[in-house]
């Protein structure tokens, strides 16, 4: 994956690259191939460097889900991301393809979700539920088109499957999302793409934002005119 990594920008202080779909942000159960490894060996490889690379791993994207990436290449960056990530200014905004439209063209959701880690399934539950956690959003539809919703979204928390789990609540599940909109989903790829990510850089302190498109042949992407959410 090193010779396909795709650099938004790069420092001293931190890296940020677009996560191709279906590939883990970070290492885990399956040993495949990771985007945390891949970024450390380029790391090793342009520079270098002899031994075992630092590298802070700073959030993460689900598997079936790509865009922009943040990491830290020292400790003090990814400390004050951290940070940042706890303080609420770190904002991460997303592009998704909903199959049907929410009866609310616009609005925030604040709902409670449980994760079971037998079958790896996040769902909505009552707030007094034993290890439910608070999930807020907040979405707007930007366009309709063929069946279709084309969803920005702004996560106020970031819960695992959040945003598919939320969508799917209003019976609007994302495309592709067999999981946890069944065959209303309909059969594809994701359509969940991190689109623009924001913060201020931890030593600079300016503020930063990066954005990427979603694949241009994807489908349902290439049904949408995207270029309104790019404008800076």
């Amino acid at each position: 994956m090193t010779d396909e990594l795709t650099i938004l920008h790069e420092d001293n202080h931190i890296i940020v690259v677009l996560k191709p779909q279906n590939i883990p942000s970070c290492p885990d159960e399956t040993r495949d191939e990771s985007l945390f490894d891949a970024v450390k060996r380029y790391i090793a490889v342009t520079y270098e460097k002899p031994g075992n690379v630092y590298l802070g791993l700073i959030h993460r994207l689900d598997r079936p889900t790509g865009g922009v990436m943040v990491f830290a290449k020292t400790s003090k960056a990814a400390s004050r991301l951290a940070e940042q990530m706890r303080g609420g200014d770190f904002e991460k905004q997303y592009l998704a393809a909903l199959v049907g439209c929410p009866a609310e063209k616009q609005g925030t959701l604040e709902q409670y979700l449980k994760k079971n880690p037998i079958n790896n399934m996040v769902y909505v539950c009552p707030p007094t539920t034993e290890g439910a956690k608070r999930a807020s959003l907040e979405y707007r539809i930007v366009e309709e088109k063929a069946g279709l919703s084309l969803a920005w979204v702004r996560l106020h928390t970031g819960r695992t499957h959040q945003i598919r789990v939320q969508m799917a609540s209003l019976g609007t599940p994302v495309y592709g999302d067999m999981r946890y909109g069944g065959e209303n989903a309909k059969k594809g790829r994701l359509a969940l793409w991190a689109y623009s990510l924001s913060f201020t850089h931890p030593v600079t302190k300016e503020r930063l934002r990066f954005m990427a498109e979603p694949p241009e042949d994807g489908i349902p992407w290439r049904a949408f005119d995207l270029s309104p959410l790019f404008t800076l």
